[in-house]
């Protein structure tokens, strides 16, 4: 009895640990973890409605996590909005994560009139923000690419750099990240930026798709 009073506790601990997540992704799976420890635990004590109510549990998880992998998949997760460096809504953002942004991007914010300014969409939600400068006639140097932590499991990225993103939608043709943003390393290697022999990094663009 003391393995299946172990399982059993193990379980409830990583339910509880899961709803503590603000990554989706994450929370998921460890909640659909905890839902299976459950379902055994119950099992074997013969506590049906509890082996029911958590079958339920990992029924709703897994479909939950399909959904969300289908959404990185398809990069129909996000969308973009363009703001100016004035706006109020721009401005609430930044007194909320603004702390949180300058731990990734050391840039000053907002950023200047001609830099490019767009909000990231997750839904009805206010999920990131892009910031940019011009480099170049057919070239963006990133100042701030940034996601909130509820949404860092999905492939903002995927989307940001597609034809359906704002840098293409302004006739981009490549993107930089200087050597400041080296904080964001990991995911601008998801993203598809590579890095040159000056540490700078550079992702290409594909033409917006109404210019295809």
């Amino acid at each position: 009895m003391a393995i299946v009073d172990l399982l059993g506790w193990a379980g409830s601990a990583l339910l509880v640990y899961s709803v503590l997540q603000s990554r989706m992704l994450r929370l998921r799976v460890l909640n659909l973890a905890a839902s299976l420890a459950l379902v055994v635990f119950n099992a074997l004590i013969g506590v049906w409605p509890m082996v029911a109510m958590n079958i339920a549990l990992c029924l709703i998880n897994a479909w939950f996590i399909v959904t969300l992998l289908r959404a990185r998949r398809t990069g129909r997760a996000f969308a973009w909005a363009p703001v100016r460096p004035e706006d109020p809504v721009l401005a609430h953002f930044l007194a909320r994560h603004g702390a949180d942004i300058a731990r990734f991007c050391p840039a000053v914010l907002p950023g200047p009139p001609g830099a490019l300014h767009a909000l990231v969409l997750h839904d009805d939600v206010t999920a990131g923000l892009v910031v940019a400068v011009p480099a170049g006639p057919d070239g963006w140097r990133l100042s701030v690419d940034y996601v909130t932590p509820e949404y860092r499991d999905y492939t903002a990225g995927d989307f940001l750099y597609s034809p359906d993103g704002p840098f293409a939608a302004a006739g981009a043709r490549r993107v930089v990240a200087g050597p400041e943003l080296d904080g964001l390393q990991p995911y601008l290697g998801r993203a598809g930026f590579t890095r040159g022999s000056d540490g700078a990094w550079e992702r290409l663009l594909e033409p917006a798709a109404a210019e295809v």
